[in-house]
C-alpha cells in the first residue's frame, strides 16, 4: 500500500503543483490586463448601465454573477473539444485559448465589480483571505524554482539583446 510519503505520491503532488501554479500564472498574466481591456469597453453607456447594476446586486446575487461567463463560454469549449476530437486540433485550441482569455476578462472585470458585495459573506472572504496567502506560496515557490529563474534570466538577456 503506498503512502503520502512514497515516490509516486510526491511525483504526482509535484506535478498537480505545477499545473496549478501554471493556471495561477495564466490568471495572473491575464487578469489585470484583460480586466483594463474590458474596462475600456465599459466606456460604451450600455456597458456602464449594466455595470452600475452589478455593483448594486446584493451579495448573493452578485456571487451567481460571476457564474454566468463559464455558463455562456461551456458551448465554446465543448465545440473546441469537438474540433478537437474531430480532427481539427488547430482551431480546436485556438477555440478554446480565445474562450479561456475572454472567460478570465470577463471574470476580473465582475470579480472586480462585485467583490466589496462578496466580501459581506463571512465565508466568501475567509475563503479569499485564504485563497490569497496560498496563491502567493505557490507564486513564490515558482518563482523561486531553478526553471522560473532560468527562463526570467533567458527573458532579461533577449530583451537586451532587442533593445541594441
Amino acid at each position: 500500500m503506498e503512502t503520502p510519503s512514497s515516490w509516486p505520491w510526491r511525483a504526482l503532488k509535484a506535478v498537480g503543483t505545477w499545473l496549478v501554479a501554471l493556471l495561477i500564472l495564466f490568471e495572473e498574466w491575464g487578469w489585470v490586463p484583460l480586466a483594463r481591456l474590458l474596462g475600456l469597453v465599459a466606456r460604451w453607456p450600455a456597458v456602464r448601465w449594466l455595470e452600475r447594476r452589478i455593483v448594486a446586486l446584493p451579495p448573493r446575487v452578485a456571487l451567481a454573477v460571476l457564474f454566468v461567463p463559464m455558463l455562456l463560454l461551456l458551448p465554446f469549449k465543448v465545440g473546441a473539444l469537438w474540433l478537437i476530437a474531430g480532427g481539427r486540433a488547430v482551431f480546436g485550441v485556438l477555440l478554446l485559448l480565445v474562450a479561456k482569455m475572454a472567460g478570465t476578462g470577463v471574470v476580473a472585470r465582475l470579480f472586480m465589480l462585485t467583490r466589496p458585495q462578496l466580501m459581506h459573506m463571512p465565508w466568501f472572504s475567509r475563503a479569499y483571505g485564504r485563497w490569497i496567502v496560498w496563491k502567493g506560496v505557490v507564486l513564490a515557490r515558482v518563482r523561486a524554482s531553478p526553471p522560473w529563474r532560468a527562463a526570467r534570466g533567458l527573458k532579461r538577456r533577449l530583451r537586451t539583446a532587442w533593445r541594441g
